[in-house]
């Protein structure tokens, strides 16, 4: 008889999750439990503690952590933005983004996907998003840093798809996926911080959900975050506002793709460098938007950056605006503070 242990248990279900991408909770628990089950296939004399509670899955996942936790890996959950289901996935915790793209992708389409979360991180009004158009314009942008036709380009942008770093909406809208909001974490809040957004209620990042109407108001939540609360509460919890019933309903403010409409994004974004009177400044100026707001009800404002405010645009292809002065515009995004959800 081959010699088991109860850590045998955790080394199955490591094994199997290197396997995968992003699984949900429901498969998670699945495979824990089938772990389980064959370590007492092989020794029914070892006593596993298992109970199918929160409690035991959390303490599984716990030790699970701690096990692995010299090597830098995590294995860490994520509401799903749109279902609110939970997802996980082993990943690394340290801001490397190009060890988690490595084993999938060439250095040429490492940097081009890292330039399309750029622009969908910068994306206007809280779009969190970006079109097909600009995602292959693109390649033009980063010639002499990568030799890739546009034809090319459509075939890379369907392999972030097919392997789950890229989400494509019917309205043919790219968007972060879970598992890129999960396996690339540290370095989108190294390099995004400013722009990510947290929902009000988990505290996890938000790129798909609601903004309260009420200008300057920062309360921001996913769909279905806005709909537990909803039902409990009328108002805004920030500025005390009435809300509609529905998360769809005018005058609560879409952020993710429904924020724009087509055509609106058909210049690529940049993040300009501030030029002061003694020289370059080292800080990247956020993209806002100079949008008149609308008659359904008040845009959204930014939050205003350190160094002069500028507007750039080269050759008709590139566009940087930057917060207006009387602080009209969109609702103030939050400042992320978000250190992980619930693991």
């Amino acid at each position: 008889m081959v010699s088991v242990s109860i850590g045998d248990v955790q080394r199955l279900f490591l094994q199997a999750m290197l396997s995968r991408g992003v699984l949900s909770e429901k498969l998670a628990k699945a495979i824990w439990l089938q772990c389980i089950n064959a370590v007492n296939i092989e020794d029914e004399n070892i006593e596993i503690p298992y109970t199918n509670t929160e409690e035991s899955w959390d303490t599984f996942l716990k030790n699970v952590n701690n096990t692995i936790n010299d090597l830098d890996l995590e294995f860490k959950g994520i509401q799903d933005e749109l279902t609110g289901k939970r997802l996980f996935s082993l990943v690394n915790r340290k801001d490397d983004e190009t060890a988690q793209l490595a084993t999938d992708f060439t250095p040429s389409e490492i940097i081009y996907f890292k330039a399309i979360v750029e622009q969908i991180m910068s994306a206007r009004n809280e779009s969190f998003s970006l079109s097909s158009m600009v995602a292959l314009g693109e390649v033009t942008a980063l010639k002499g840093k990568i030799n890739m036709t546009k034809t090319q380009a459509e075939n890379v942008l369907a392999s972030f798809v097919a392997k789950g770093w890229l989400l494509r909406s019917k309205r043919g809208r790219y968007s972060l996926s879970p598992r890129t909001l999960l396996e690339l974490y540290p370095y989108i809040r190294g390099t995004y911080a400013d722009e990510l957004l947290e929902c009000t209620i988990c505290h996890e990042v938000l790129t798909k959900g609601i903004a309260c109407h009420t200008r300057n108001c920062t309360i921001r939540m996913h769909y279905h975050c806005f709909k537990a609360f909803r039902r409990r509460n009328g108002a805004c919890p920030q500025c005390k506002v009435d809300w509609p019933r529905e998360a769809s309903d005018v005058p609560l403010v879409p952020v993710g793709e429904d924020a724009l409409q087509d055509g609106e994004d058909s210049k690529r974004r940049v993040r300009a460098r501030a030029s002061t009177s003694s020289g370059d400044s080292d800080e990247d100026m956020e993209p806002s938007q100079t949008q008149s707001q609308s008659q359904s009800g008040p845009s959204r404002g930014q939050k205003s950056k350190k160094g002069n405010s500028s507007k750039i645009e080269a050759d008709g292809e590139e566009d940087v605006d930057e917060p207006d002065d009387d602080g009209e515009g969109r609702p103030l995004r939050t400042q992320s503070k978000r250190h992980g959800g619930r693991h």
